[in-house]
């Protein structure tokens, strides 16, 4: 199992192509506020949109705080469009074809013959430092009362 990042560590650096192609650096993207990193093991499956209609319903919550939300995994740009168009997410989806930055945020896992992104959701403040770590499905108001406690 890959090492887990700490609370308080500094948030590994990655840049990633969202669904339409547009490059995400977490540099430049934590200069407008903090985020939230969800990582899901894959697009249009019972508990990922469970998971990501979730905090598309309480949006205003996190845009309200200035929170920037990406969900990440291995999934290709066709994949991350349908799943956004039929959920009408307000947040970009991330392409992680290597798992790289879901194996440097301890998100990846060994299941039998296969590595599979393991649900985990990972709040970065501003300044780059990891805020929030939980693997599963936290509640919203935990994401968003770690975050507003840190900032």
């Amino acid at each position: 199992m890959p090492k887990t990042p700490s609370i308080g560590s500094k948030a590994p650096a990655f840049s990633l192509k969202d669904e339409n192609g547009e490059s995400v650096e977490l540099a430049q993207v934590l200069t407008q506020g903090p985020v939230v990193l969800i990582f899901y093991p894959g697009d249009l499956t019972p508990g990922c949109t469970i998971q990501l209609c979730a905090i598309r319903d309480e949006w205003s919550d996190f845009k309200d705080r200035g929170i920037q939300v990406f969900g990440i995994n291995p999934g290709n740009a066709e994949s991350h469009q349908a799943f956004t168009n039929k959920h009408h997410f307000p947040f970009r989806l991330l392409i992680d074809e290597n798992r790289n930055v879901s194996k440097s945020y301890g998100a990846e896992q060994d299941l039998l013959i296969a590595k599979i992104v393991r649900r985990t959701v990972v709040g970065i403040s501003k300044d780059g430092k990891i805020i929030y770590y939980k693997t599963g499905m936290p509640k919203n108001a935990d994401i968003l009362k770690a975050i507003k406690s840190a900032t």
